[in-house]
């Protein structure tokens, strides 16, 4: 390595937006982070929004009160009743039986 050219690594101490406070050792004595292994959803499981300039809020001042639908649903049909056994034809006597849907 050439002497005079790399920053000094020493110390350092990293603050989250939670109050988190992780020790570690850096070029710089102490970084601001605003997500840490402690507060974020891939470690902690629950799901946050993180707003970046307000983009969150002005997403749904924007869509508020209209409702976007991709088509209109298909109309329900009744379920087919399921043939009953007793009043069901029965095969007659040398044909094979026929298969059931």
């Amino acid at each position: 390595m050439k002497n005079g050219i790399h920053p000094e690594y020493g110390p350092c101490t990293i603050h989250c937006a939670c109050g988190n406070v992780i020790e570690t050792r850096g070029t710089r004595p102490r970084l601001s982070v605003d997500i840490c292994s402690a507060c974020h959803p891939f470690f902690t499981g629950k799901q946050k929004l993180v707003d970046t300039a307000g983009r969150i809020d002005r997403f749904q001042k924007k869509y508020a009160g209209k409702v976007v639908s991709a088509k209109k649903p298909a109309p329900k049909q009744k379920p087919k009743p399921e043939p009953n056994p007793e009043t069901a034809p029965k095969p007659q006597p040398g044909e094979p039986p026929k298969a059931q849907a």
